[in-house]
């Protein structure tokens, strides 16, 4: 048997017009190259019980807690058995959701709060309604027993729960199909008050037909981790589909860390890639093998394909090897080593160019110096193990700086500076010599690097012509590709892409204020998709304390794969400010990027990929482009029912075609496998709501952008009073009884996190927020990985003056610092003699009572006077006390990206505020407070009675 076809797949600059539809199902492979990406286990919900009798409690002043019960304390639970409407099935073990009430019978004895009478932390709570969590790192669909909501489901198949029929053993496959899946639990979202602690609980699962996989392996199915889908069990017709108002799209995050060695994927090294020859899904878990095993049929089209003669051996030991130990039968995240017909010319070499703002406001914010010592001292970090990696400088002033840097065999010769004042058509005055290779000029590329800050010490330059230093930059690395790496403090004002400074506080908070989101000069959309065609990519990092049109200069990267990193006010003179950028910057480039990167989703017949959202280039109706491909952004891909679906469960498959950092060209390959249904309420019960709100959250963004700021929040208003209106007229009787307002318990989450999406600075009402704040915003609420983006709608609130005993100390079986219980956003859970860390992913607030006793103070801070504590950015000092300690591991603990599953730079700023200190910086920590009243916004409370009342019109 011939190994596959070799794909005539593109790989670089692909002519627009080789991705039509009619090229799909040839049978001729289609030009079609990428890699596909793998989802791995959620964060397990819940908390590790606590060592009674460990920590020595503290002793603190007692007369401030004479207030009884303290912030973790505050909520009322409902009386145990109080379930709702929906029966509730006692839940097992595992299953906990952490109690709304905090800590049930918590008494408060002489420290800041002592839980001496609590119940063991992470233990069954009485009230918890509505949604439990599945037992962690469950892989349901695989043979044995579904695990969490799907074993209750499975548990109670019997007891006729939620209007489900009870299956006979002589009843219709059908039947039992049926029962297997999510069990509906509808909750009473006005009597049983939401609790911050679902976000944590992994989505509904997936729950497949015994013997769906061939290899019976509990990796099968892709982990959350990699791909989330907004339902969990698929309609099996488009009408079904539309009647349920849901939307089917996957949020996909193709890697969890930023590097290959904090989150291994299996690597199918021997380059023998089994493809179906009509639909070029690669082989996976869900395939069925004939014929004695040589054909295996797709289980995306059911073509019948041959199997490759070598993929029974193993070439390099020359020995024949078993078929069912092969990574891409037994995990649905895998990575091809691809061979030679997957390029179309050989890997590109990592290519670094820093376009430097020299102007007098980087020279005088200390940018310059700060952005060249941080890559000096990365220079280790930079991704270099195939020994090609290149690096090149440019200096952007009203005139361009270019400078030719010597190898370091050349042991004489100095760097010499080059400077052309054309900015109309920028020219490349040496080419040859502009790209380094950093390790053969490495002593050169440092010497160049000490001197750069001296250079321009003196520059009282305002002007800056970095549009035409883009120009410039793409010329020089455009017939290799990589990326430009813009630094800059100032608004372009000359030669190509010059903006304007338009911003106009008048404008703010109306409806022209959506202009000012615009992107003010075409320029830079149209260069971004140049760049895209050469693979070359762009990153910002903007540190203007002036008005700098983020709107416009955001299209660079949103086109091109890239990010934009906002620091506004940003002053090395501020140790905290120079601190966060040189880290953030130094993990920026060590992150293990992918080169001339293509994405494509292939899914079961009669499913269709209809949109896609994300930062890069859509190079045809289904194909993704990325110069580059990051580590740290997530992408959403809206799917479409086009045709009835006959099979019981559906396949979609994401593959990632990209080059790594040290030259090798590899395909990852993520396969997700969903049951279908033809009943409404499997749909409901399977849905996913962080997945939703992802999907809703890149929608709102897109209004935003197209059609104003009013128009997406009336959007999102909309949207989720038509989920509840449907819910209540198809499966709650069309009757809500009592007042009430009827949702499926694993939808609970979704009204608060769409108010947080509302009340977000990119969406919110207000005439306070400056423009490129909100465009930065906006920003990140179209890129952030699925956790980070929960965070940020629907910030984290930990109260530390009365944490459990176990909190801020490290897990004796993870070694993860353990965090306390996260409280509801409300003020309501703040106490006046409190300490309290509000965290939103990119800033965090440590927030200090108006009445915090001297010896918390004393223990945290080191000072007994609330009036000496330093308010604004800082940070928690190093004390030598056990509260200290766990404070600041609680702290350090919160900004732990890797430990969400996902990779990031951003390291947030700590603001220490009091409650009764700054005004505008203790009104900026409440705008978190998503719960609250607030500027424009409505509290959680009026929104839930708008709401209800929208739904009984």
């Amino acid at each position: 048997m011939a190994a596959p076809p070799p794909p005539n797949d593109g790989y670089g600059q692909y002519p627009p017009q080789q991705y039509g539809q009619e090229a799909q199902y040839a049978e001729q492979p289609p030009q079609d190259y990428e890699g596909q990406t793998s989802p791995s286990p959620q964060v397990a919900a819940g908390y590790p019980a606590p060592e009674h009798g460990k920590k020595k409690k503290r002793g603190y002043a007692t007369e401030a807690f004479a207030l009884g019960s303290g912030a973790n304390a505050g909520a009322s639970a409902a009386p145990p058995g109080q379930f709702g409407t929906g029966a509730m099935p006692p839940p097992g073990p595992a299953q906990q959701a952490p109690g709304y009430g905090g800590y049930p019978g918590q008494e408060f004895q002489g420290g800041y709060a002592s839980p001496a009478a609590a119940a063991p932390y992470g233990a069954p709570q009485p009230g918890v309604g509505g949604y439990h969590a599945p037992d962690p790192y469950y892989q349901p669909g695989v043979g044995q027993q579904p695990q969490g909501v799907a074993g209750i489901t499975a548990a109670m198949g019997g007891l006729n729960v939620g209007g489900a029929p009870a299956a006979t053993p002589q009843a219709p496959q059908q039947q039992q199909a049926r029962l297997a899946l999510n069990q509906l639990y509808p909750t009473d979202l006005m009597n049983q008050p939401f609790n911050v602690s679902e976000l944590d609980l992994p989505p509904p699962p997936c729950i497949l037909p015994p013997n769906a996989s061939v290899t019976q392996s509990p990796d099968a199915n892709c982990p959350p981790k990699y791909i989330r889908s907004t339902l969990n069990a698929v309609p099996t017709q488009h009408s079904l589909l539309k009647k349920s108002k849901l939307p089917f799209a996957l949020v996909i995050q193709p890697y969890a860390a930023l590097h290959d060695d904090q989150d291994p994927v299996p690597v199918v090294q021997d380059q023998v890639i089994a493809r179906c020859r009509r639909c070029r899904t690669y082989i996976n878990p869900y395939v069925i093998f004939l014929d004695q095993g040589h054909r295996w049929r797709c289980n995306m089209c059911n073509l019948t394909n041959d199997v490759p003669q070598a993929f029974d051996w193993d070439a390099a030991a020359q020995k024949s090897v078993n078929r069912w130990d092969r990574h891409e039968l037994n995990h649905s995240v895998v990575e091809f080593v691809a061979p030679q017909e997957y390029m179309v010319r050989p890997p590109q070499p990592l290519v670094y160019l820093f376009l430097f703002d020299v102007g007098y406001a980087a020279v005088s914010t200390g940018l310059l110096a700060t952005s060249a010592r941080t890559i000096l001292d990365s220079l280790n970090r930079i991704p270099n193990a195939d020994r090609r990696t290149r690096i090149g400088f440019i200096a952007v002033d009203s005139s361009l700086h270019y400078f030719t840097i010597p190898k370091d065999t050349d042991e004489n010769a100095e760097p010499s500076m080059l400077v052309i004042s054309d900015l109309e058509e920028p020219f490349l005055p040496i080419p040859q010599d502009l790209l380094l290779p950093l390790t053969e000029s490495r002593t050169s590329i440092e010497n160049f690097l000490t001197k750069l800050p001296d250079m321009f010490q003196n520059n009282q330059n305002n002007g800056s012509c970095m549009g035409s230093a883009l120009k410039a930059g793409h010329k020089l690395i455009s017939p290799l590709g990589g990326k430009i790496v813009v630094l800059t403090a100032s608004l372009p004002n000359m030669g190509v892409g010059k903006l304007d400074m338009r911003e106009d506080k008048k404008l703010l908070g109306t409806s022209k204020e959506s202009g000012l989101l615009q992107t003010q000069n075409s320029f830079y959309k149209s260069f971004a998709v140049e760049c895209s065609k050469n693979q070359v990519s762009i990153d910002m990092f903007l540190f203007s304390s002036q008005y700098q049109d983020v709107a416009s200069l955001s299209n660079l990267p949103r086109y091109t794969g890239g990010q934009t990193w906002f620091y506004p006010g940003w002053n090395a003179g501020r140790a905290e400010d120079a601190i966060k950028f040189a880290s953030e910057f130094s993990d920026y480039l060590s992150s293990e990027i992918g080169l001339e990167a293509v994405l494509r989703v292939r899914a079961t017949t009669g499913l269709r990929m209809s949109t896609f959202y994300g930062n890069f280039f859509n190079r045809s109706s289904d194909l993704c482009a990325f110069p580059a491909f990051p580590r740290d952004q997530c992408y959403v891909v809206e799917v479409a029912i086009d045709e009835t679906i006959q099979k019981n469960f559906v396949c979609l498959q994401a593959g990632v075609l990209y080059t790594t950092c040290n030259g090798e060209r590899r395909i990852r390959v993520m396969t997700l496998a969903i049951p279908t249904t033809t009943n409404l309420a499997d749909v409901y019960a399977s849905a996913d709501q962080c997945a939703i709100t992802t999907y809703f959250s890149h929608k709102a963004v897109e209004r935003a952008l197209s059609s104003g700021l009013d128009a997406a929040r009336d959007a999102l208003q909309s949207k989720l009073i038509e989920l509840l209106q449907t819910f209540k007229k198809e499966l709650a009787g069309g009757s809500m009884g009592g007042g009430g307002l009827q949702f499926p318990a694993n939808l609970r989450g979704l009204p608060v996190l769409f108010l947080g999406l509302i009340k977000n600075v990119g969406l919110r009402k207000s005439a306070q927020i400056p423009s490129d704040l909100r465009s930065a915003a906006l920003c990140l609420l179209s890129t952030l990985p699925l956790p980070l983006l929960m965070q940020y709608i629907y910030p984290r609130l930990y109260s530390l003056h009365d944490m459990p005993d176990n909190a801020g100390v490290a897990d004796q079986e993870t070694g993860q610092i353990i965090l306390p219980p996260p409280l509801n956003l409300s003020s309501e859970r703040l106490v006046s003699y409190g300490l309290y860390l509000i965290d939103d992913g990119q800033t965090q607030f440590l927030w200090v009572g108006r009445d915090a006793v001297p010896q918390l103070l004393m223990d945290v801070f080191g000072l007994s006077d609330r009036t000496q504590l330093r308010v604004g950015k800082g940070s928690v000092p190093e004390l030598d006390n056990d509260f200290n300690e766990r404070v600041r591991a609680v702290v350090q603990r919160s900004r732990d990206h890797l430990s969400k599953g996902v990779g990031s730079v951003t390291v947030p700023h700590l603001y220490i505020v009091r409650e009764d200190g700054e005004p505008s910086l203790k009104l900026w920590a409440q705008t978190l407070l998503v719960e609250d009243r607030a500027d424009q916004g409505m509290s959680f409370g009026q929104w839930m009675g708008v709401l209800r009342e929208k739904v009984m019109q």
